[in-house]
């Protein structure tokens, strides 16, 4: 099977997404970098997001060299709600003044014990996960409710519905991110606006690189046998934010192999 990078380095072009306008948070690395860069291969307009510049510059340089198209925009989206929605409204004007397309998906993820969870990385949690694309939502989705079509993925985990002894703050924010799915879907389906969940498993990110081993463990027994590789969930974005998904409101697309749903030994 190809590596992340192998496949990322070579994906094909087509037109499905052309004339679109896609922001992706958390783009500089890992899933948020694939979800970007598969986006741009499909012809939408992109906006990569993050907190380093020159980072979102090396995603945005990787995209034009293939001939795609887009931006780097850096934001702290665990800082305050006001600044979230002047980075909306950057975000908005890079893309000429219209977002057809939201991925939510930086994040943090502290996954130790409880009591060794300080106060500052708590608050950090909530910020990013939660109360971040709450915000972007509440900024983003009206326009494209106005304009009658959108929509947003908000990127989810495999741990939101599986009990597992450490991280109950970052697995309560990813319960809480398909908790809000379902809800923006009742509220801006109606008007256009498709809201889903993409869940991945155990993935493998330059962001674990050192927890490898530990990814191998946890996955030795699914379905799939190994980690998941960050563009096998870019590829269930793309699909979601696709006119092939127009019945899929309000959903929780699983890229886990088989993690949180079967055992084989």
């Amino acid at each position: 099977m190809q590596s992340n990078d192998d496949v990322l380095t070579s994906l094909p072009s087509d037109d499905r997404l052309a004339g679109r306008t896609a922001l992706v948070t958390g783009a500089t690395s890992g899933i948020g970098e694939a979800v970007a860069r598969v986006l741009a291969a499909s012809g939408a307009e992109v906006v990569v997001s993050g907190r380093d510049q020159a980072r979102a510059e090396r995603v945005v340089a990787a995209i034009t060299a293939r001939g795609g198209r887009a931006h780097a925009l850096t934001a702290d989206l665990a800082g305050p709600s006001d600044g979230v929605r002047t980075f909306a409204a950057e975000a908005t004007a890079l893309l000429g003044g219209r977002v057809d397309v939201l991925v939510n998906n930086a994040g943090v993820y502290p996954v130790g014990p409880t009591d060794a969870l300080g106060d500052a990385d708590l608050d950090a949690v909530l910020a990013t996960n939660v109360r971040a694309p709450h915000v972007l939502v509440a900024a983003l989705a009206p326009p494209m409710a106005a304009r009658g079509d959108g929509a947003v993925v908000n990127v989810g985990s495999w741990m939101a519905r599986v009990g597992i002894p450490m991280g109950a703050a970052y697995t309560a924010s990813k319960a809480a991110i398909e908790q809000m799915t379902r809800t923006w879907a009742a509220e801006y389906g109606p008007r256009g606006v498709r809201v889903n969940t993409v869940a991945p498993g155990a993935t493998a990110t330059p962001g674990n690189a050192d927890s490898q081993a530990v990814l191998e463990v946890m996955t030795k027994a699914t379905v799939a046998g190994r980690p998941v590789r960050p563009v096998d969930v870019a590829y269930a974005v793309r699909f979601a934010v696709s006119d092939e998904a127009a019945f899929l409101h309000g959903g929780t697309i699983d890229v886990d192999g088989g993690i949180a749903s079967t055992r084989v030994a």
